[in-house]
């Protein structure tokens, strides 16, 4: 390594051996030989290439420390929000098992699980549900209004430009699809028995449990919906409507899935029930090839016409009337969070059950914002006689 106290004293005696040419010169009333100067020229050069050096380890040293001094900010943040998890890990653990907390944060009705803990609910949430994860987010308060513009729209034109020819200027026909605001709750009862248990992971399990609630209501919604309030994918107009009642064949498959763009094929995945999931394990092409493939890279380890299946408890089974398998780019679903999920505990209300209540609320409304990624399998009906 360069020692620049070294350099620094190597550059000062060859400045002195230069000043000593010089001054013998002077004194001796001549002019500095040819060896001199050459000698003068050699320190120059010399001294020159130390200064250079020196700079240039000033500032790898300056730039060291600056990224020295930063790696440790960023460890002592690591640090500090690894202290406030654990911190807050612990008194939500005391709190469940003990009621004796007093850093908890409490509301009108029982105590607030830390922003922490909170957090991982609602990670949790976009894992277990794939719909939510896949869809378009607006985290947002108010209404929401979001412009679009049908595939079949009129008014804007294309066409060939003639030089020196201005442009017919025209109007896309846009629409709107508006995203309000519906308040919904989760309620999950914790034995008490089961927070006694000292070697229990209860804060895990609160976690899990109340993520599992919270993503199956939600996405319960955003695949049925509810008449006046969430609509979900129920309001998507690219629907390939069967004339059986109780059957499905691989061509029906096919045409569903060739009602989504090419340009969305890439991200589009399967979603239907267990019972129509293991209904359509029976199908066959032409071939006699089973058209449901095992994959172990697929998420649920099944793949269905090259793209991955997933199944969802919400979906409903094959039967009249029912929309029962949706395919497609889960993006065209729009879903607005007016506020985070925020979870409340109340040990009072439930302690005559010998339980913990742990509550869930947030405020979101959920539409399908572009047709033209996911379209919707729906059986048919009865003809009236």
């Amino acid at each position: 390594m360069l020692n620049e106290k070294a350099k620094t004293e190597e550059m000062n005696s060859l400045i002195e051996r230069a000043d000593e040419l010089i001054a013998t010169a002077e004194l001796e009333t001549r002019e500095l030989t040819e060896t001199e100067l050459a000698e003068l020229n050699d320190i120059k050069s010399k001294v020159t290439t130390i200064s250079e050096t020196i700079k240039t380890m000033n500032e790898i040293n300056k730039t060291r420390s600056t990224e020295t001094m930063e790696v440790i900010k960023s460890e002592q943040a690591i640090e500090e929000t690894r202290s406030v998890e654990e911190l807050e890990y612990r008194a939500f653990d005391d709190y469940l098992r003990n009621n004796e907390r007093a850093d908890m944060t409490y509301g009108n009705n029982g105590a607030i699980i830390p922003q922490t803990i909170a957090k991982k609910i609602v990670a949790k949430v976009y894992d277990i549900s794939p719909i939510l994860a896949k869809a378009t987010r607006f985290n947002v308060k108010g209404n929401l209004e979001i412009p679009v513009y049908p595939a079949s729209g009129t008014g804007l034109s294309v066409g060939y430009a003639t030089e020196f020819t201005d442009l017919t200027g025209s109007t896309g026909d846009f629409t709107k699809v508006e995203l309000k605001g519906f308040v919904i709750g989760a309620l999950s009862l914790v034995s008490k028995s089961l927070i006694n248990n000292a070697d229990f992971d209860l804060v895990g399990f609160v976690v899990d449990r109340m993520a599992y609630e919270i993503a199956k209501f939600i996405e319960g919604q955003l695949i049925n919906g509810t008449s006046q309030k969430i609509a979900g994918l129920s309001d998507c107009t690219n629907v390939k409507t069967l004339t059986s009642t109780s059957a499905i064949t691989g061509d029906d498959l096919i045409a569903l899935q060739g009602k989504v763009k090419d340009i969305y094929q890439d991200n589009a995945i399967w979603v239907m029930s267990s019972a129509t999931r293991d209904y359509l394990r029976a199908l066959k092409d032409s071939d006699n090839r089973y058209l449901l493939n095992d994959d172990i890279s697929a998420p649920f380890g099944k793949t269905l016409l090259g793209r991955p299946v997933y199944v969802s408890d919400n979906a409903n089974d094959i039967g009249e009337g029912k929309k029962v398998i949706y395919y497609g780019d889960m993006s065209g679903l729009g879903v607005k969070f007016a506020e985070e999920i925020n979870i409340e505990v109340l040990r009072e209300k439930y302690a005559t059950s010998h339980a913990v209540g742990i509550l869930g609320f947030a405020e979101l409304d959920a539409k399908t914002i572009d047709n033209q990624k996911i379209a919707v399998l729906q059986m048919g009906t009865t003809p009236t006689p």
